[in-house]
């Protein structure tokens, strides 16, 4: 598992390619920034609730986190996705939302406003501590690259299915930085998680911390 302090994880090789890409859907040129925490972008975000957040400075700074990407009307890999983090969510317990963060993020900011991400999180039961989030989409579009969440192939990275099936991991006061399969078993996803916090290194897939 790649935990180099490299946000992009392993997917460096890619700024050729969307150099050439351009923006998809927007007027300005994205590309995807260089590796690091410190690249992150404060992009203002709005939760199921409408309340605004920057993503760096709300979101992340100082935190673990756990993102992946989504969209209401997905129904290929995100139901499965979902269900398997609804039970990380479980598994962390007190942890989530103290020690842990869960966020989503739309693949669809022009559909997907904040009382659609509402009622996705009623549809699947999605309990307390984990925020979903829309945005401009030029701006949804540039913090997808600098999540890593995109493919060097430009018609791979257009399907939007190809952005669902990761979560990005992430522990921002040490710059760690990993990602996993969506669709693996949540103990290796909490595994995962519980990887980028040194003082959860030890915990292995399968004797998960719970509480």
């Amino acid at each position: 598992m790649n935990t180099r302090r490299n946000l992009i994880g392993g997917l460096g090789a890619g700024v050729l390619g969307l150099m050439a890409l351009g923006a998809l859907g927007g007027s300005r040129e994205t590309r995807p920034g260089r590796p690091g925490t410190r690249n992150l972008p404060n992009t203002p975000l709005f939760n199921q609730q409408g309340r605004r957040f920057a993503f760096y400075d709300d979101l992340v700074r100082g935190k673990v986190v756990a993102l992946n990407m989504m969209y209401t009307n997905c129904g290929n890999s995100c139901p499965t996705s979902i269900a398997n983090l609804r039970k990380v969510q479980r598994m962390l317990g007190d942890r989530l939302g103290r020690d842990v963060f869960m966020y989503s993020l739309t693949l669809q900011p022009e559909l997907d406003q904040p009382r659609h991400l509402q009622e996705y999180i009623d549809r699947y039961r999605i309990g307390p501590n984990w925020d979903f989030f829309t945005g401009d989409p030029q701006d949804m579009l540039e913090l997808r690259y600098a999540l890593g969440f995109y493919d060097v192939d430009p018609q791979v990275d257009a399907n939007q299915l190809s952005h669902t099936g990761m979560v990005r991991v992430g522990n921002e006061p040490i710059d760690r930085w990993t990602m996993v399969p969506s669709l693996t078993d949540p103990e290796h996803i909490l595994f995962t998680i519980n990887h980028v916090d040194p003082n959860m290194e030890h915990t292995g897939p399968s004797h998960p911390q719970t509480a």
